[in-house]
């Protein structure tokens, strides 16, 4: 059975997040480890539009958080943590917050793309053209790059998809090249 599939039985063909029944697919959620089911949702596209896209939030959409974040699946209540978090500023997020409780496992795999952190705190990769860069985002290559440790030269305009953020240095992105996981620098990638 193909995960939409089982996504669309367990969610009873709604967005598991809103509860819309038109324009439904699945949704990984990020850092994923094996994929699958226990890591992804089914979502809609308005949801999945202002998840992704953060300066397109519309409050009123998520106070659907308010039923979802009691979900039983994981993903849910992660996505439900994750835009709480992001919109706490207006209030009612906050008090829903301090109602939701994660076990110490699941709040990390919530927090692992920097939602929840104060803003001065929150590390931000930007590339080459201070494009904001997120978990998952594919990337070009503006130079060559020679790989310390092989003798590897990622070539200019070499994509790289699917990055994973370095969330100790705001300089650092990690992804695949020709194969070989490696460590960019955010100031040689540009924002596909």
């Amino acid at each position: 059975m193909s995960i939409e599939r089982e996504l669309s039985k367990r969610s009873g063909g709604k967005c598991e997040l809103c509860g819309a029944e038109e324009n439904l697919k699945v949704y990984q959620v990020l850092p994923t480890k094996k994929g699958g089911i226990d890591e992804a949702i089914l979502a809609c596209n308005t949801c999945i539009d202002q998840i992704e896209n953060p300066d397109n939030v519309d409050l009123n959409h998520w106070r659907c958080l308010n039923d979802s974040m009691w979900n039983e699946n994981i993903p849910v209540q992660v996505v439900a943590w994750r835009m709480l978090s992001r919109m706490r500023a207006a209030g009612w997020p906050q008090e829903l917050l301090d109602m939701m409780y994660l076990e110490e496992d699941i709040l990390e795999w919530a927090k692992a793309t920097g939602e929840g952190e104060d803003d001065e705190n929150k590390l931000v990769h930007r590339d080459s053209n201070g494009v904001v860069l997120q978990h998952g985002d594919s990337v070009v290559l503006i130079k060559d790059l020679k790989v310390k440790g092989s003798s590897m030269v990622a070539k200019q305009g070499t994509a790289v998809r699917n990055i994973r953020l370095d969330h100790e240095n705001a300089e650092y992105i990690e992804g695949k090249v020709d194969g070989q996981q490696i460590v960019i620098i955010t100031q040689y990638v540009k924002k596909i």
